[in-house]
């Protein structure tokens, strides 16, 4: 993953972003989403996390969604990530 500076000499790190969705994502789906860390939540609901490093990248996250017919419930950042790795945590191995 690469870092860049912007304009104003700031480094460009990626967002870490929060990304629900409705029902549990089989492990048939999982490999769609390997950037990102995959919970399964006590609600019935899947939270994928991790770094996202631009919009462009953001937005093929949610075309994947969309695509597979998922319903995306939320979608939140929290900020820069504190290190230039891209995986956070591990991952959880989905039922089903």
């Amino acid at each position: 993953m690469s870092i860049t500076s912007g304009p104003d000499g700031t480094t460009n790190q990626p967002t870490i972003y929060h990304i629900r969705i409705q029902g549990h994502l089989g492990r048939q789906w999982a490999g769609r989403f390997e950037e990102l860390s995959i919970t399964l939540e006590d609600d019935g609901t899947t939270l994928l996390t991790g770094p996202v490093v631009d919009q462009a990248a953001l937005h093929g996250i949610l075309k994947r969604i969309r695509d597979l017919g998922i319903t995306l419930i939320s979608i939140n950042s929290t900020g820069a990530s504190p290190n230039n790795s891209p995986e956070i945590g591990s991952r959880d191995q989905p039922a089903g």
